[in-house]
């Protein structure tokens, strides 16, 4: 909560500095880049450049955006059976990561009665990284992921001067699952698995891909609300 705070205190520096330093109309702008914060089923941020109205006929804007979203990695004690062993040994340290990739269609919209709103939609793609760490159990290992998703969403734009904006969004992104790799071992959807360990709770039968999924939070649905700032070019 700290670092969310201290973020979002930047970001409004930084709207007063800009508010006070343009002086320009930019009606005719072309592009514009932006920063957002907030939560992403974690902390998460995102940097973005937008082309405005690249299609002169149609009210859409196409940005192409990258994100950095801490998460929780999942259930350490059932990473490392199904990845590596049934040992028990050690203290664990989790922790997770993932980048994303964003392509949004923003559609011009009156949806929510306020004079620069949009529905935004488009394709996703995450990179994943979970890391579980044994204290004293001489194991550290990652799990990751890479995956493919779509998103659906709307925001507000709120007018500080001739080129800032305030930005408001909310949205749910939903990534596919895909296979998980960790250690020597992977699960697929489709349970075309490699090296998979054995469950010594469940007569040694072979984990599955569920079992993985279960044990690990790669991204699946990811809901979205941050605030930033969108500065016109």
């Amino acid at each position: 909560m700290n670092l969310l705070k201290t973020t979002l205190s930047i970001a409004f520096i930084g709207i007063s500095v800009f508010s006070f330093s343009q002086n320009t109309i930019t009606k005719d702008s072309k592009f514009a880049i932006g920063f957002s914060t907030g939560y992403n089923r974690g902390l998460g941020f995102n940097a973005h450049f937008t082309a405005l109205k690249p299609i002169q006929s149609l009210p859409v804007h196409i940005r192409f955006g990258m994100g950095y979203t801490n998460l929780d990695p999942g259930n350490s004690a059932d990473a490392r059976r199904i990845f590596i062993n049934n040992a028990t040994n050690g203290v664990p340290e989790e922790k997770a990561k993932a980048f994303d990739y964003r392509l949004d269609f923003m559609w011009q919209s009156n949806l929510l009665n306020l004079d620069e709103s949009y529905i935004v939609f488009g394709p996703r793609y995450s990179s994943f990284t979970a890391n579980f760490k044994y204290v004293g159990g001489n194991e550290d290992f990652d799990v990751t992921s890479k995956q493919f998703g779509i998103g659906l969403g709307a925001e507000t734009h709120f007018e500080i001067s001739d080129r800032l904006n305030l930005v408001a969004l909310a949205g749910l992104d939903y990534f596919f699952n895909n296979t998980l790799k960790g250690h020597d071992t992977s699960y697929s959807p489709d349970d075309d698995n490699v090296n998979p360990r054995n469950n010594n709770e469940n007569n040694d039968e072979q984990f599955t891909f569920s079992d993985a999924n279960k044990a690990i939070k790669q991204p699946s649905l990811m809901p979205r609300i941050m605030l930033g700032v969108v500065y016109r070019l």
